[in-house]
């Protein structure tokens, strides 16, 4: 018999023929005369109640079906007399698929910390908290695709080794097949990269932006959704070494546009989410609501749904990095030192305290800063006339900071290799950068979304280690 998914299965109205389930035991309790089996699939956040007589099928046949095992079960969907259950499934066949000893088995039917699952991730995602990120991550992934698909953007892989460094950083990670024991050197003592694969220093990329400006510059609208990587000695909840990146890149655009790109974006994939992950959202925000209960009223998270919701009820507010200056150095919060990192003037880099009070406590709606000093931002992005801003834009969301950084591109080729130089960025690596800049240059923006912070915000979860399935960090290469 065809196998049915317990998603369709718990929504099946014509409940007169049999059907066959297989899943993964979440629990299982009975008595004399009855056993139930809590089954899940990993098709929904919801179990399917398998209600199995004993009369019928005897109870040695369960002994190995403990929290774990695999089964496969065989009987008629009946109106379920449970609580937040339409209909059970009463079983005339059940067979053993794969046993999982309970003296072994580490997820037991009991709350897990999430430092622990961390350790346990070729698990975790069995329980209900991270097969409801798995669920809402491709939701993400696919909604992420059909959004720039239906406005008539193309896809582009940009490379993931690379001989650049788009950011002028640093701190990426060395790809090599040299003899790490035995390195070619020069007669200064330097390494001999032209011995190595490519013949030059490679590097793991950090983003796919330069290159999808080279697409922009003939397909007018593209996009990239890739891996990045950072060398980043950093083991905070907001880091990982290894990310994804939606980049999109369009000719043509200002900052204006930029913008108004980046709303749209946020508010399709917000959108999406509250149509077609419903009962995962649900879940995941009684998880958190009890995750803080013993917290203050004024240190909780907003409730998960509402702030999805209040995202999409309010139009962004605009505000230029200048305006944010003032706001925060005038501000309670700054004038009696709550900030951690005071604000003392313009030139301040702004941290995630300050982008949190600007959308949570003063606008209390997103927002989108723009025209950023210029000392603080990348090589690449459009300059101002007053020679001391660029034209940047952040958006700013609740609970997270920075969730978008984006610009319109500097196109001007003497402005753009002038920066370069100032900024010490290697032009021998970039002569095919600057000369785009030579041949039909136009305006042009894009940004990029990391799209492990969108996840944090759609889920509620408080780690970014959490919203990918296999984290990269320091120290940390497991699974």
């Amino acid at each position: 018999m065809k196998r049915t998914e317990i998603l369709q299965a718990l929504q099946m109205q014509d409940l007169s023929g049999e059907v066959n389930v297989k899943g993964w035991v979440r629990t299982k309790r009975g008595s004399k005369n009855v056993a139930f089996i809590a089954l899940n699939d990993g098709s929904t956040i919801h179990n399917l109640q398998l209600v199995v007589d004993l009369e019928q099928i005897p109870e040695q046949n369960l002994a190995l079906m403990h929290t774990g095992a695999a089964v496969s079960a065989t009987g008629k969907l009946v109106p379920s007399a449970g609580s937040g259950q339409k209909v059970e499934l009463a079983v005339n066949s059940i067979e053993l698929l794969g046993q999982a000893n309970p003296d072994e088995y580490p997820l037991q039917p009991k709350k897990h910390s999430l430092e622990f699952l961390r350790e346990k991730a070729h698990l975790r995602f069995r329980t209900n908290t991270f097969s409801a990120v798995a669920r809402l991550r491709h939701a993400m992934i696919f909604a992420i695709h059909k959004f720039f698909n239906d406005r008539g953007f193309y896809n582009i892989h940009a490379p993931i080794i690379t001989g650049s460094d788009a950011e002028g950083a640093g701190e990426m990670f060395q790809v090599t097949t040299l003899p790490l024991d035995k390195l070619p050197k020069n007669e200064d003592g330097s390494i001999d990269f032209s011995e190595d694969f490519f013949g030059k220093p490679a590097n793991l990329t950090v983003s796919g932006q330069l290159e999808a400006e080279l697409a922009a510059l003939a397909l007018s609208k593209v996009y990239t959704f890739g891996p990045t990587f950072r060398a980043e000695n950093s083991n905070t909840s907001r880091h990982l070494a290894e990310f994804w990146m939606i980049e999109p890149e369009v000719a043509f655009y200002d900052i204006h546009d930029d913008m108004d790109l980046a709303e749209d974006m946020l508010k399709y994939l917000i959108s999406y989410a509250l149509e077609n992950c419903a009962d995962d959202l649900a879940f995941l925000s009684k998880r958190l609501e009890e995750e803080e209960k013993n917290k203050k009223a004024d240190e909780r998270s907003m409730e998960l749904v509402n702030k999805l919701k209040f995202v999409l009820e309010n139009p962004f507010e605009r505000i230029t990095y200048t305006e944010a200056i003032d706001i925060l150095r005038n501000s309670n919060h700054n004038k009696k030192g709550k900030f951690q990192y005071l604000v003392e003037g313009w030139g301040t880099d702004l941290q995630s305290e300050h982008e949190r009070y600007l959308v949570e406590k003063h606008f209390k709606k997103p927002v989108i800063l723009t025209d950023y000093p210029k000392e603080i931002k990348a090589f690449y992005m459009k300059q101002n006339d007053d020679g001391k801003t660029v034209r940047a834009m952040d958006v700013l969301f609740p609970g997270i900071g920075e969730i978008i950084g984006g610009s319109q591109r500097e196109e001007v080729y003497e402005k753009l290799l002038n920066r370069m130089n100032e900024m010490h960025i290697p032009l021998e690596s970039m002569w095919w950068y600057l000369e785009t800049r030579k041949f039909g240059t136009v305006p042009h923006a894009g940004f990029g979304l990391g799209f492990e912070r969108l996840m944090l915000f759609v889920t509620g979860m408080g780690n970014i280690r959490d919203v990918i399935p296999f984290p990269r960090t320091p120290l940390n290469l497991e699974f």
